[in-house]
């Protein structure tokens, strides 16, 4: 792994910790039992441009700032990030496009965040119906926020290019 990988990594690692702690009750939105913050995934969604270990070790962070601000249920939830950053990054290795290795890991993100919650009393209407959709929702959203900032940064941090494989 480059410095410059290790560092851009290390920065959106920080950002996924920071984001649930510092934004989680301004960017919340709560919607029992289900429950978002606002940009959440963009860390990762961006970590995928850099490496496959860097994505599952951003979405690890994730899980980390979940777990302080809001307790075990969302940080389990938070922990399907590394699951997800690690396909979306193996995809754009393969030649994949940015956006539609967001699309392909839409439905992976959300059918895991809805079984994570299982085990924590969940029936199957609150876990894939409330839980998966609304994670559907939010990942399309935060999808949109990662593609704008890609645009925005890439001439500087200069990441993969985004339209190489549709």
């Amino acid at each position: 792994m480059k410095a410059r990988e290790i560092t851009i990594g290390g920065l959106l690692t920080a950002l996924s910790i920071l984001i649930p702690l510092a934004f989680g009750g301004v960017l919340g939105i709560v919607i029992p039992p289900f429950s978002a913050t606002l940009a959440s995934h963009v860390p990762v969604m961006l970590a995928m441009l850099i490496s496959p270990s860097t994505a599952v070790f951003v979405g690890i962070g994730s899980a980390i700032g979940f777990l302080i601000k809001l307790g075990p249920i969302i940080a389990a939830r938070a922990a399907v990030h590394a699951a997800f950053g690690y396909v979306g990054a193996k995809m754009i290795q393969k030649g994949y496009s940015f956006p539609v290795a967001l699309a392909a890991i839409l439905p992976i993100h959300a059918v895991l965040e809805a079984v994570v919650v299982m085990p924590f009393g969940f029936d199957f209407y609150k876990a894939f119906v409330v839980i998966g959709i609304g994670t559907m929702i939010h990942h399309t959203i935060d999808s949109l926020i990662a593609i704008a900032v890609f645009y925005a940064l890439n001439p500087i941090l200069r990441l993969r290019p985004i339209n190489t494989r549709s």
